[in-house]
């Protein structure tokens, strides 16, 4: 199947002013209701990593499950998941980081990596790189390494992905949105 990064940003809606005046939120939901849209996703990022090190896909909190669910079971790879602050019910480490809307914290079992995993960090856009970042923050706490963070979209203007590139690691996405667009 070709990728066509056409297809899935026409089926990425645009919701201004949520969850707060000046903000364009990007729905992915439209994406999901197309069987063909999700394959594309999917397929996308699957050829990308199936002959990658990663050991592990670190998922994150929550839209990031639902394409990192599908990629650890195809790619045969442990599903982590990063969470919410007080969402997980073990020994857990975490992090605090900035977003657009404000301040929050991201948390992980502390039994969830072993030193030396190769993590892809998931989830499902890119903004101000404040959650990949702490992600990666907690993936180094843990003694594994990010093999890259990998998102459907990127939205630039924010700076999350030159962010999370000038702390040393790769970005990859499949479309972006610049924020008049």
């Amino acid at each position: 199947m070709i990728f066509d990064e056409f297809t899935i940003k026409s089926l990425i809606r645009p919701v201004p002013g949520f969850p707060r005046d000046g903000v364009t939120f990007r729905d992915i939901t439209p994406l999901y209701q197309s069987p063909r849209a999700v394959r594309m996703v999917t397929d996308s990022m699957i050829q990308r990593y199936v002959e990658s090190p990663v050991t592990h896909i670190g998922a994150i909190d929550a839209r990031g499950f639902l394409l990192g669910a599908v990629l650890a079971y195809e790619l045969n790879k442990p599903l982590v998941l990063f969470r919410k602050a007080g969402k997980l019910p073990a020994d857990c480490v975490s992090a605090a980081y900035s977003t657009e809307y404000g301040e929050a914290r991201i948390e992980v079992h502390r039994d969830a990596l072993t030193e030396g995993a190769q993590v892809l960090l998931v989830d499902d856009l890119i903004a101000t790189g404040g959650t990949f970042l702490a992600a990666a923050q907690l993936v180094d706490q843990l003694g594994a390494q990010v093999y890259e963070a990998a998102a459907i979209i990127d939205l630039p203007d924010l700076g999350g992905s030159r962010l999370i590139q000038d702390a040393g690691i790769a970005t990859f996405t499949l479309c972006a949105f610049e924020e008049n667009e």
